[in-house]
């Protein structure tokens, strides 16, 4: 696995297509994929723990959800066919993720509150009620508290953000950073080497 995996905006490996199926939360999924994204050959087992123990939307959520660094978009799939008044950013600086994401929202019917889009697109006047995201931990620690310190500001004053990382990758000290940054930090599940953090703003 390589650093383009995440973060080249235009893959230089011939786009090989396939499907993966997966289940989340009582519903079936299939998703066509592509080589030169992240974990095109399965759901990636980070986020398939997050996806089972994150506190998913239900039908009654409204609001804004985004889905940091969507890949082909599964986490982002599960949230709008989830919660069906919301609407959710998907966003992703790779070209071919992108593209596949938004194939898939149009598969699954989701095109028109899914919203495919670069990170540099998203308006600067969106706030998010929910963030979720499995991040490209093996881009580095500079990299990725980076990408937390973008998007965490984005979230509404009674936002919700779900993070799940690889413990051996860095997870723990996570943690403790945003902690020292001023987030409220809980994590509320550990699987399979995964940390599954709930990150809020705290409360006076």
């Amino acid at each position: 696995m390589t650093a383009e995996h995440y973060f080249s905006a235009e893959p230089s490996t011939p786009a090989q297509r396939g499907e993966i199926e997966f289940s989340a939360a009582g519903r079936d999924y299939q998703l066509v994929v592509a080589s030169g994204v992240f974990s095109a050959g399965r759901l990636d087992p980070g986020t398939a723990v997050l996806l089972r123990k994150g506190s998913l939307p239900d039908a009654t959520a409204t609001g804004v959800f985004l889905d940091l660094g969507c890949g082909y978009g599964p986490i982002a799939s599960v949230l709008a066919s989830e919660s069906p008044q919301a609407t959710v950013w998907a966003i992703d600086v790779n070209a071919r993720a992108r593209e596949l994401a938004a194939e898939n929202a149009e598969r699954l019917g989701l095109a028109d509150r899914l919203r495919v889009a670069e990170p540099d697109d998203v308006p600067a006047e969106v706030v998010f009620d929910e963030i979720w995201s499995n991040p490209p931990t093996h881009v580095g620690k500079a990299e990725l508290r980076a990408l937390m310190e973008r998007w965490l500001p984005r979230l509404a004053p009674d936002g919700v953000a779900w993070l799940v990382i690889n413990r051996h990758l860095g997870g723990d000290s996570l943690h403790t950073w945003l902690t020292g940054l001023g987030w409220a930090v809980e994590r509320m599940a550990s699987q399979k080497a995964y940390r599954v953090l709930r990150v809020r703003r705290k409360t006076s």
